[in-house]
């Protein structure tokens, strides 16, 4: 059956990787490379505050004061800072845009990290690309939870076998391979731009590799 519906990651899918921005900023404050990381993931405080954000039960201006804290730096606009260098990636701007104009319908399924005073979806230019937006600060509900990938294919619209799901986190595959729809790896920016070109036998645009 031809795909009918594109669901995309927006983090290291629709952007360059959150970690290279990241590691530059930590690195310009003083802190190890890896402070960023460590403070969202292995902090147990700082994990349970980034749960939080990721759920819409935190603000992303309470969430900058209180990892700001955790790692001694100034709060204000604290994700936007970290994330200044995080770009669209043009290889996929193209594709989902080619996807659009072949008829295909286009969703964006992300596990959000507020929107004020930084909107990461508004700064990088990829939000009206989207013919739904399922955002894990609005739902309540965030991947690798089944409930976001079902209540996704009810807003497309589409059966699970008509659509295609590409993520860069291993994890959040499987739950949508249990409801039958096609996943995709993704590995590498231009790399996957031209996988799921393929997948969706659309004209690969000029600006991906051969």
């Amino acid at each position: 059956m031809p795909y009918r519906g594109l669901i995309l990651d927006f983090a290291g899918v629709m952007t360059t990787p959150i970690g290279r921005s990241s590691q530059a900023w930590c690195t310009r404050a003083g802190l190890p490379a890896d402070a960023w990381r460590s403070t969202l993931e292995d902090d147990p405080v700082g994990r349970a505050l980034y749960v939080e954000l990721e759920l819409g039960r935190m603000t992303q201006q309470a969430w900058n004061t209180g990892t700001a804290a955790i790692l001694g730096v100034d709060a204000e606009n604290l994700m936007g800072r970290v994330h200044a260098q995080v770009q669209a990636v043009p290889s996929m701007l193209e594709v989902a845009r080619h996807a659009r104009l072949s008829g295909i319908s286009v969703a964006l399924l992300s596990n959000s990290y507020g929107f004020e005073p930084y909107d990461p979806y508004l700064a990088t230019g990829v939000w009206d690309l989207f013919d739904i937006h399922v955002l894990s600060g609005h739902e309540g509900i965030a991947k690798p939870d089944p409930a976001i990938y079902t209540l996704t294919l009810e807003r497309l619209g589409l059966s699970a076998n008509e659509c295609l799901f590409v993520d860069d986190h291993a994890r959040n595959l499987p739950p949508a391979q249990s409801l039958g729809i096609a996943t995709l790896h993704a590995t590498g920016s231009d790399e996957t731009a031209r996988a799921i070109a393929e997948r969706l036998s659309l004209t690969i645009p000029a600006a991906l590799p051969r």
